[in-house]
């Protein structure tokens, strides 16, 4: 008879591990679609950062492209957003008119794929979705499995007595899966939306194509983004904050 307690151990050990290394690699997929572009980011706060957006697994970097001088006098190169403090971003925005001549190209390449997908690409997503649902049963059977467990095994008074750590643990494998299924956002996914945003206590609408989604943004491209009435708009991709945005309409 193998050791129940020792199989048990075994098993969070390795499913931690598994958990830290894919929380080290992971970034989230919308975000990373800015990755090294010049973005804008406005802040629910009202302060507006602006410059290239390098994506990591623990926050962002926005690095300007001149030195900005500090009212203290002192030089600043870069501005950091850290994983906790993503609550406070209202909006990312890549306007068009910023970008070089290759970046535009390959932002082009990126919508046609997005707005026209080929069979292969619509059946990749399938296939994806089909593991994303996987994921969600295993969970469903490894919560079963460790409250079994924890009833009738001697390692039920150590899983007991960390079920802080546990759920923990479940819920980084969660979270390293990246996306999180969205059946109704998915038949949208390459078409055009309206997007919903939340901004102080209005809602603004923005007409663009659904791009990508996950468990706490939502990208769409080809949208014209104006920033107050003063200003005119211009045309902009944006990343927001499911917090904050909503894909309410088909506009197609």
């Amino acid at each position: 008879m193998p050791d129940t307690f020792a199989v048990t151990v075994a098993f969070i050990a390795a499913a931690a591990l598994v958990a830290a290394v894919l929380k080290r690699i992971r970034r989230d997929k919308c975000l990373r679609d800015f990755h090294r572009f010049m973005v804008t980011m406005e802040e629910t706060g009202g302060k507006t950062v602006w410059g290239r957006m390098k994506v990591g697994t623990t926050g962002l970097e926005f690095v300007y492209p001149e030195t900005h001088k500090d009212p203290d006098g002192h030089d600043e190169t870069s501005y950091l957003v850290y994983k906790n403090e993503y609550a406070g971003i209202q909006i990312l925005v890549r306007y068009h008119d910023q970008l070089s001549e290759p970046e535009k190209q390959s932002r082009a390449k990126d919508l046609k794929r997005t707005y026209h997908p080929s069979f292969l690409q619509r059946l990749k997503r399938k296939i994806q979705n089909v593991f994303k649902t996987v994921r969600d049963a295993v969970m469903d059977v490894l919560n079963v499995l460790l409250s079994h467990v924890k009833k009738a095994s001697p390692a039920g008074a150590v899983l007991g007595s960390q079920d802080k750590y546990v759920s923990q643990m479940k819920q980084e494998l969660i979270g390293s899966a990246g996306t999180a299924y969205e059946p109704l956002l998915e038949r949208y996914i390459g078409r055009k939306v309206v997007l919903d945003v939340l901004r102080g206590d209005k809602i603004v609408e923005y007409c663009g194509v659904l791009k990508n989604y996950t468990a706490d943004f939502v990208e769409v491209m080809d949208v014209r983004y104006q920033v107050g009435q003063s200003r005119p708009a211009q045309m902009a991709d944006l990343v927001v904050p499911r917090k904050y945005g909503i894909v309410r309409h088909l506009a197609e």
